[in-house]
């Protein structure tokens, strides 16, 4: 490689990373639905709380600008369980009145003491669409394991932040 296509595919490398670095990404907390015998335990309840955080810093550590939304506005926007993962639009305002670029609204849905699923839905915030739906099951509740689901969650994101974030703003 030439000295000249050296610097420019630095040059590309950095603008692609200014594009991905101004997107703004609002993580949502995300909701447990226990479906076991004995449902929302303290366990589950910390692990559904480790979730957010988790995927916010996957997501910045790929370069995306993290918006902050205060859990008191996302439950004035819920409308009981389930209402933001399911309607898009609803989540897609939150997002853009802080002027995020995406919404992601996550579920913990553990129909077994075995595994649970990471849910998660991908809303574009410009047109309330869903742009992602992605699921991850994750075996047993030690943090090592919810942390690798969160982090094939977070690499199933960033695709498919980069397939639809191509053309810059």
């Amino acid at each position: 490689m030439t000295q000249k296509s050296s610097w420019l595919l630095l040059l590309l490398l950095c603008f692609s990373s200014l594009l991905q670095a101004e997107t703004r990404i609002a993580v949502l907390d995300f909701e447990l639905k226990d479906l076991t015998l004995m449902p929302s335990t303290a366990a589950e309840r910390k692990r559904t709380g480790s979730l957010k955080p988790l995927l916010q810093q996957e997501l910045a550590n790929a370069g995306y600008a993290i918006v902050d939304i205060d859990p008191k506005e996302q439950r004035r926007a819920d409308s009981g369980f389930g209402y933001l993962f399911e309607h898009h639009d609803v989540a897609a305002q939150l997002g853009e009145r802080h002027e995020a670029d995406y919404v992601v609204v996550g579920r913990l849905h553990k129909p077994s003491f075995l595994f649970a699923y990471l849910m998660v839905h991908l809303v574009r915030v410009k047109d309330g669409q869903l742009i992602g739906n992605f699921i991850t099951e994750s075996k047993g509740g030690e943090p090592k394991l919810t942390r690798k689901a969160v982090e094939s969650l977070a690499a199933d994101i960033t695709a498919m932040l980069e397939k639809h974030d191509r053309t810059p703003r």
